[in-house]
C-alpha cells in the first residue's frame, strides 16, 4: 500500500462563508496530519463563490503553521498567473518560515487559458468509455464548450496584466528550478532571489493530460501529480507520458507519481451516497458557468431539476467519484492505484458540513492503514 495526501480546495458551504471555510480548512489539515496523511495541499481557484483558496500561498503559510509534521503545498500554483520571480519569492519566504515541509507544486492552468483565448482548442478526440482492469476510463469532457463561454475571456482578462504573454510552461519551470538553484542569468546579466534562492523546496509537475506538462515532469526527472479527479480520462495516458519521457536526475532516480482521486467516505454506502449527492450539482456549477456554487447540502442537490444534458456534463466526473463505506473506496481506491502504477494517492472530498468531510479523511485513513500490515514509502518519496 502507498501513502495517502490531501488536496483542499477550501470549499465553502452553502449558508456559511469564505471564513467558516478557512477556518475549516486549517482544522482538517490538523485532523489529517493526525491521521496520518503524507502531504496537504491547497488548489488555486478564482473567481468561485464556492471556493476560497484563490490565494494559495497565504493559505500554505497559514496551514504549515498550524500543523508541525506534514508536508504543505500547492496543487498547483498557475504559472500562468504568475512569474517564476514572484513564484519563487513566495515560497521561498514560506520556506523560510517552515523550513524543509514545503512542496511547490507547478500546472499550466493559467497558460492553457491564455492559449485557448488565443485560438480555440481543438476538440476532445472521439473516444468510448472503457473499464481498464477494473477502472473507469470515461470517454473525454470536451472542454472547447468551456472556452467559448463569455465568462472565460473575463476570468483571463482579470488574471494577467493588459498585454502580457504568457511563456512556454518550460521556460518557466527552468526559470523556476535556476532561481532557487542560484543560476539564473540572462543577456550575461545574474539574477538572485531573495528569498528564494536555495530554499529547500521539493518541485513537483501536475498535469491532466499526456502532453506538456507530463513531458517537462519526466524530462526534468520531477516528480509528477496526474489529475483524475478532473480530467480521468486521460490519467492512463498522462502517467505514461511521463515515464516513458523520465530521465533520472538529483532529485529522483526514477519515476514518482501521484494520481488524485474524489473520494467520499462514510459508516455505509448509503450514507456516503447522501452526503456526495449534491457533488453532481457542485461540478455542473463549474461547467457550465465556470465559477463553482458554494457546496450544497443534500436536499437541495435532491430538488434540482435535471436534464439529460446536464447530466452528460458532469457524468465523468461523478462516475468516477470512490464513494461508500471505507472497504468500498479502499478496493476502489486500490484499483487506481493498481491500474495507474501510483506511488501515492491524492485524496480530495467535499461534503457540505464540515465534520462528515473529517471524519471521511479519518475512516479512510483508518481503514487504508487496516489493509496493509506496514505503509512503506519508497526513499525518493520521503521528500
Amino acid at each position: 500500500m502507498i501513502p495517502l495526501s490531501v488536496l483542499d480546495l477550501a470549499p465553502v458551504p452553502a449558508g456559511r462563508t469564505v471564513r467558516d471555510a478557512l477556518r475549516n480548512t486549517l482544522d482538517l489539515a490538523r485532523r489529517t496530519e493526525a491521521a496520518g496523511y503524507q502531504r496537504y495541499w491547497l488548489a488555486e481557484h478564482h473567481l468561485a463563490s464556492g471556493v476560497a483558496s484563490a490565494a494559495p500561498q497565504i493559505l500554505i503559510e497559514a496551514v504549515a503553521a498550524a500543523t508541525s509534521r506534514i508536508r504543505v503545498g500547492s496543487g498547483a500554483v498557475q504559472t500562468g498567473h504568475w512569474t517564476p520571480l514572484s513564484i519563487v519569492e513566495q515560497f521561498g519566504t514560506i520556506d523560510a518560515l517552515h523550513p524543509g515541509r514545503i512542496d511547490l507544486g507547478l500546472g499550466r492552468s493559467g497558460q492553457r487559458r491564455a492559449e485557448a483565448a488565443r485560438k480555440a482548442p481543438p476538440p476532445a478526440p472521439a473516444r468510448a468509455a472503457e473499464v481498464v482492469d477494473g477502472l473507469l476510463i470515461p470517454a473525454p469532457f470536451d472542454y472547447t464548450r468551456l472556452a467559448a463561454k463569455a465568462a472565460f475571456g473575463l476570468h483571463g482578462a482579470l488574471l494577467q496584466q493588459p498585454g502580457a504573454e504568457t511563456p512556454d510552461f518550460a521556460a518557466v519551470v527552468d526559470d523556476i528550478a535556476a532561481l532557487l538553484a542560484g543560476t539564473y542569468a540572462r543577456d550575461g546579466q545574474e539574477a538572485h532571489a531573495t528569498p528564494g534562492e536555495g530554499a529547500d523546496l521539493a518541485l513537483w509537475i501536475l498535469g491532466s493530460s499526456g502532453g506538456q506538462s507530463a513531458r517537462v515532469a519526466g524530462a526534468r526527472g520531477l516528480p509528477f501529480a496526474a489529475n483524475y479527479h478532473v480530467s480521468p480520462s486521460n490519467v492512463l495516458e498522462a502517467v505514461e507520458a511521463y515515464r516513458a519521457a523520465f530521465r533520472p536526475s538529483d532529485v529522483l532516480d526514477e519515476p514518482y507519481v501521484l494520481v488524485s482521486a474524489d473520494v467520499v467516505v462514510a459508516p455505509t454506502d448509503e450514507q456516503a451516497r447522501e452526503l456526495a449527492s449534491p457533488y453532481a450539482l457542485w461540478v455542473h456549477s463549474i461547467r457550465s458557468g465556470l465559477a463553482a456554487i458554494p457546496f450544497p447540502t443534500p436536499a437541495q442537490a435532491a430538488a434540482h431539476d435535471w436534464r439529460p444534458e446536464d447530466r452528460d456534463l458532469v457524468a465523468d466526473r461523478v462516475d468516477t467519484q470512490f464513494t461508500g463505506a471505507p472497504g468500498t473506496v479502499v478496493d476502489g481506491l486500490a484499483t487506481l492505484q493498481r491500474v495507474t502504477g501510483a506511488d501515492e494517492l491524492l485524496i480530495t472530498t467535499i461534503t457540505h458540513d464540515h465534520a462528515d468531510r473529517v471524519r471521511s479523511y479519518e475512516l479512510l485513513a483508518a481503514a487504508w492503514h487496516r489493509a496493509t500490515s506496514r505503509v512503506t514509502v519508497p526513499q525518493r518519496a520521503r521528500r
